[in-house]
């Protein structure tokens, strides 16, 4: 048996522990979690700059280094996300429906935790927290493979949670680490059939393509955030403006940022010049079309058919130019990867053409695609944005990390 197949084993064995634990007893394990995080939190810290200083010397780019940092300021926020998921009502052992049948069987349909789930990320220390606590409360037990760059962060933050566990009498295989970061360890945690019901791959279009083609274990894809802000002939322009520079400019390495813009070519010159001002503040790089370079100039480079299609992670953003919302529809819905996606209008009617039209996992009219969370939506922490259409889609909160069991009570009934 190979060191992953034995933490399997152990995962396993902590979810028959776990599924019956309660709802007290799974609340006292994240105040606890909560609890260490806080008191001990220069350890992660710590751990925490010397990833940082060794990614700044490997040259990874600014926007992904700001994925790997933490602050005191962030681990309160991480902190308090384990709090609000605390907060919510458990859905384990809720009846989502109960009937009597015509030969006296009463047949109910009961909500049951998922198991073991896996979870490969990248460079993402919040998310070994966010993914721990909400398979915890949903109970779930969770084996974590982080990326390399993060690793002395996610090995302290996994010794803190397990020592939280054990303190309120719970496994502390509840939440497992791979401590191999290296490519055939996440290769082997994909195929751990018999250990792991579901994998969720967080990361990049890479990362998640890999991870969907190779698993033979079930796969729920999230994350791929190729997002657009459509700009119509009826919008606001200073709306749109301030609503294109937060959802490009706020923070550009997540997958809610937006990578490709629209606009209607009747208003292009005028959304231009309110929207330039405030992307230059940031210096974001743009790759215009043939007929928004004639408005934008020297300030734009020419568009690759490869940027339709691009997650930049970073500033910079596509630029492309539509004669009207059923391009623009067409185009999203050609190259989006069904995450989120905006329409900036005044006009009532458009608005919910766009909303029937497009497909998406979210979508927007007169907000920012950043908005794609789970705590912007009421979730508490997510594990992930699902952008597929089984099971799960959106936000993947506590609902979502769940299965369901059939009940059935009968008095010698026979068929």
């Amino acid at each position: 048996m190979t060191a992953l197949q034995q933490q399997g084993k152990l995962a396993k064995d902590a979810t028959y522990i776990l599924a019956i634990a309660g709802t007290a007893k799974k609340n006292a394990a994240l105040a606890a979690i909560a609890d260490i995080l806080t008191a001990r939190q220069e350890e992660w810290l710590s751990a925490n700059a010397a990833d940082v200083a060794a990614a700044k010397e490997a040259g990874m780019r600014p926007a992904m280094l700001d994925r790997l940092t933490l602050t005191p300021e962030r681990i309160a926020g991480i902190v308090d996300g384990v709090r609000q998921v605390m907060a919510l009502p458990d859905p384990i052992g809720q009846v989502t429906k109960m009937e009597t049948r015509p030969n006296g069987l009463i047949i109910g349909r009961r909500r049951v935790p998922l198991g073991v789930i896996a979870i490969i990320f990248e460079a993402r220390p919040n998310v070994t927290v966010d993914a721990a606590a909400l398979c915890l409360k949903a109970g779930n037990v969770c084996i974590l493979r982080g990326g390399k760059e993060a690793i002395r962060s996610n090995r302290c933050v996994a010794k803190l949670m397990r020592e939280a566990l054990v303190s309120v009498e719970l496994p502390e295989d509840c939440i497992s680490l791979v401590q191999d970061t290296s490519h055939e360890t996440a290769n082997e945690l994909m195929h751990l059939d018999g250990y792991v019901d579901v994998l969720i791959p967080r990361g990049g279009a890479g990362l998640i393509r890999a991870v969907a083609k190779e698993a033979s274990v079930p796969v729920i894809r999230t994350g791929e955030g190729v997002c657009h802000i459509y700009v119509d002939d009826e919008a606001d322009l200073d709306m749109a403006a301030k609503v294109l520079f937060n959802a490009k400019c706020s923070r550009p390495s997540v997958c809610n940022a937006v990578e490709c813009v629209l606009v209607q070519e009747d208003i292009a010159k005028g959304f231009w010049e309110k929207a330039l001002p405030l992307l230059d503040e940031k210096g974001v790089e743009l790759r215009a079309d043939a007929a928004a370079l004639d408005i934008l100039g020297a300030r734009a480079l020419p568009a690759a058919e490869s940027d339709w299609d691009a997650e930049y992670d970073d500033y910079i953003l596509a630029v492309k130019t539509v004669k009207d919302m059923d391009e623009a529809i067409g185009f999203i819905n050609q190259h989006g990867t069904g995450h989120s996606e905006s329409i900036i209008t005044k006009n009532y009617f458009k608005a919910q053409h766009f909303l029937d039209r497009v497909d998406a996992a979210a979508v927007y009219v007169n907000a920012s695609t950043r908005f794609t969370d789970g705590g912007e939506f009421g979730l508490g922490a997510e594990i992930g944005i699902s952008t597929q259409k089984m099971h799960a889609r959106g936000p993947m909160g506590l609902e979502e990390l769940t299965s369901c069991k059939y009940v059935i009570y009968g008095e010698g009934q026979v068929r």
